[in-house]
């Protein structure tokens, strides 16, 4: 099975999927961490920019994430909270570090 196969099968069983497929096609990585039965309880992505800023995600539920953009001094210069489809939105659409 193709990944594109797996993808479009993930989002049709969590439809709110997509939006990670989307950071993951616009160049971020991911971490998931397991509870203690083996079931993913958060997934963390980080994207890094050739500047030094850094753009981070966390994710515990569709409705529970929040993002954030750090500058390459380590300060936070932007931050959103809430629905996974939001702060997802949000990320896309910050422009690129300066």
């Amino acid at each position: 099975m193709d990944t594109a196969q797996i993808d479009r099968e993930a989002v049709r069983a969590h439809p709110a999927l997509q939006r990670l497929i989307d950071l993951r096609n616009a160049g971020w990585q991911f971490v998931h961490r397991f509870n203690d039965e083996g079931e993913v309880r958060q997934i963390n992505g980080l994207r890094g920019w050739p500047d030094g800023h850094v753009d981070g995600v966390r994710l515990r539920h569709a409705d529970d994430a929040a993002a954030v953009r750090w500058d390459g001094a380590g300060q936070v210069v932007w931050q959103k909270d809430g629905g996974l489809a939001e702060v997802v939105d949000g990320l896309l659409s910050l422009p690129e570090p300066s």
